[in-house]
């Protein structure tokens, strides 16, 4: 069976190729889907990649949230359907209300570009099941608004139930709070990460190939639960 992984495109979308190229390698198949349509094509599993959707007017993914392609996938995410939602599609993510918090300006007001070191604070989630928890990983990281804010109550609860996905070592390039660098929903089938595994995919061009786990892992927990639907 192969597990088909659609990517969203949005106007803007700068990393939708990219992360087509990830999904292929990682062994899915990569379903390209058109912001303006519903369908999602019968896809197991939704990457929502970066870039500058509707050029980040108002607030950053604020009009890709309307896009008649999210009716489907935030439905779709209710009901268990992985999504994975990097750098722009984060802000998506938290502008859909499927992840909490928001990504705000770069406390340094500058664009930062960089290959970042990361901790894997879970392992669990339909996107992470590839790494171990404590994991150190280098992938890049690219963005003029990505640092993560919530309550100290929304925060609290990440951290008391295990939601925080990623952090950043080595300094904080964006004024995240608690150093956040990924979060997931409750389920652990939504996630949100503001560095760009989809970059760290082969040794060839990439700082190393520590991005792959993340397009293996949800390989690996679709194919684990069609096995358990099976029986």
């Amino acid at each position: 069976m192969a597990v088909r992984v659609g990517i969203v495109t949005f106007p803007g979308s700068l990393d939708d190729r990219d992360a087509q190229r990830a999904a292929r390698l990682a062994g899915a198949e990569a379903v390209p889907l058109w912001h303006g349509d519903p369908d999602l094509r019968g896809v197991d599993a939704v990457i929502l990649p970066g870039g500058f959707s509707y050029g980040d007017y108002l607030r950053c993914g604020a009009i890709a949230r309307f896009a008649p392609v999210m009716d489907a996938i935030i439905a779709g995410a209710r009901d268990g359907l992985p999504v994975l939602g990097i750098c722009n599609g984060f802000q998506i993510l938290c502008e859909s209300h499927l992840l909490p918090g928001a990504l705000v300006r770069n406390d340094h007001r500058k664009f930062v570009c960089k290959d970042q070191r990361l901790r894997i604070e879970n392992a669990s989630t339909a996107w992470t099941s590839g790494y171990a928890t404590g994991q150190e990983i280098v992938i890049p990281l690219k963005n003029g608004e990505g640092g993560y804010v919530a309550s100290d109550a929304t925060l609290d609860e990440l951290e008391a139930e295990g939601r925080i996905i990623a952090r950043y070592l080595d300094g904080n390039p964006n004024g995240s709070y608690r150093d956040i660098a990924g979060v997931s929903n409750a389920a652990g089938n939504v996630v949100g990460l503001m560095p760009h595994p989809e970059h760290a995919v082969e040794s060839l061009t990439g700082p190393s190939t520590d991005g792959l786990g993340f397009f293996s892992s949800v390989i690996a927990s679709v194919l684990s639960s069609t096995l358990a639907t099976a029986r």
